[in-house]
């Protein structure tokens, strides 16, 4: 009887994420290696809505503290210019960084910060260096390819070549006007 008011309200359930399905990026990374030359460039990242107050700032530090406990900083901050902060997070290996991207959701998501996670993206680059992010959208739970060229263009053929290659191993957002262009991720730099 609550679906039936729901759809009469115009009301459904937010689609829940999936934060696990970040563990089948390796997976979805050989595929697009032996297929398309793209290899993973080691840097990945979490974009969020930073909160106010104490308890925010609290969980970051702690957060970054966890994951950047050695001398050399695999974590940077940095802010885009709609406000969003991007936690960047830098791995040797694929299985090692989705760990740590992992890691950043579950932790804001504990805290009671979940709805301020935007995306995570994993950045690929192939021989011609041509750059490629799978993101992955938090409120969805599905993943996107993004394929940045010059400047603020986008390879929407490729992209969709991506998805084509990807769609067995990841949860593809099927609605292509929730596939962002997302210029200022670090990671696509």
């Amino acid at each position: 009887m609550t679906s039936f008011w729901q759809s009469v309200l115009g009301r459904r359930k937010p689609p829940r994420n999936n934060l696990d399905a970040l563990f089948s990026l390796p997976s979805a990374a050989i595929t697009l290696q032996t297929a398309a030359g793209f290899t993973p460039t080691g840097a990945g990242a979490v974009c969020y809505r930073e909160a106010e107050g104490s308890a925010f700032a609290a969980t970051q530090a702690d957060l970054v503290a966890m994951l950047d406990n050695d001398d050399d900083p695999d974590l940077e901050k940095s802010t885009d210019q709609f406000g969003f902060t991007w936690l960047l997070a830098r791995q040797d290996e694929l299985a090692a960084l989705v760990t740590d991207l992992h890691a950043i959701n579950t932790g804001l998501e504990a805290h009671g910060f979940g709805p301020s996670l935007l995306c995570s993206v994993v950045g690929f680059r192939d021989p011609a260096g041509r750059t490629l992010g799978l993101v992955y959208l938090y409120k969805q739970g599905t993943f996107y390819p993004f394929v940045p060229v010059d400047g603020q263009r986008r390879d929407s053929l490729l992209e969709m070549q991506v998805r084509d290659l990807v769609k067995n191993e990841l949860p593809i957002e099927p609605q292509l006007s929730r596939w962002m262009a997302l210029w200022d991720a670090p990671v696509l730099r």
